[in-house]
């Protein structure tokens, strides 16, 4: 028997769904640490349950995770049910420290292709950095087909850099094409740490290849609230940084920000985003 999650204590905003709809889960987990230089919202030991509680309300078939170190990774796993895998590996020179895995249940996905590479001019060298980041990030990419229907289609989840507008941009045009030469119907999520106007979210737009899963979707379930309130209570009109965006024909039939604090605490400082998607059946 296929062992489940916890019970959670908290409602689902999307929860679990049936094939052939993917939910897509988007989620800058934090990176974990303890200690006084944490005040108490920040530290991992305070927002576990939380974490746990919301994965295992959730139940996404695929999760973009960000900032997810090594020792966060049980819990996710506990909490999504024993069957679910990650792939991907840190972003370090070693393989090692924060990374940006893709988290998916097999039982509903099969795992075709996978790869990790780096966002810089050298990708295939592990911790390479260079377009103005100081600390280099990756994208982990992966081709599925969807057991119900043989859809295949390719997921991708990174995490842009935080200070540098020209990393953030070659990084987008680096996505976009990766995107573009892999010819799939395709789903990005991440933290782009830039808003709708910025040049590197009109880059992953730019010649019709993206769209934000918002702006498609039939059904908008609540508020578009930003993204990234820091522990503090959501607003409308803040930061929208985490994203879901799709190709032309992929179906966003749901999307949703997720405001749960389970418990009374917030999981991260960032918003989960939820995207409910079909993709076209494989043609014969």
């Amino acid at each position: 028997m296929r062992r489940v999650g916890p019970t959670p204590s908290t409602d689902a905003l999307i929860g679990p769904v049936a094939a052939p709809d993917v939910h897509v889960m988007t989620f800058n987990i934090r990176r974990a640490g303890d200690g006084m230089l944490h005040r108490r919202a920040d530290r991992w030991t305070w927002r576990e349950p939380a974490v746990r509680d919301l994965l295992a309300a959730e139940r996404p078939t695929l999760l973009g995770l960000q900032e997810a170190l090594p020792r966060v990774m049980a819990s996710v796993r506990d909490s999504l049910g024993a069957g679910h895998r990650a792939i991907g590996i840190g972003r370090g020179s070693d393989g090692r420290g924060e990374g940006t895995p893709i988290v998916f249940d097999p039982a509903r996905l099969e795992l075709h292709d996978w790869g990790q590479h780096a966002l810089s001019d050298e990708p295939h060298r592990s911790g390479s950095t260079g377009w103005g980041n100081l600390i280099p990030r990756v994208v982990v990419w992966a081709e599925f087909a969807e057991r119900a229907t043989r859809a295949r289609f390719l997921a991708v989840n990174t995490h842009f850099d935080h200070l540098s507008s020209r990393s953030r941009l070659r990084s987008a045009i680096s996505i976009r094409r990766l995107v573009s030469e892999r010819g799939l119907p395709a789903v990005v999520t991440g933290d782009l740490n830039a808003g709708a106007g910025s040049p590197a979210v009109r880059a992953l737009h730019e010649h019709g290849v993206l769209a934000d899963s918002w702006d498609t979707a039939i059904d908008r379930r609540g508020a578009r609230w930003g993204t990234y309130p820091g522990y503090r209570a959501p607003r409308i009109g803040g930061r929208v940084l985490d994203r879901i965006l799709t190709t032309p024909g992929v179906r966003v039939r749901t999307v949703a920000v997720n405001t749960a604090a389970p418990g009374g605490r917030r999981p991260s400082d960032h918003l989960p985003v939820h995207a409910v998607l079909r993709f076209e059946e494989e043609q014969a």
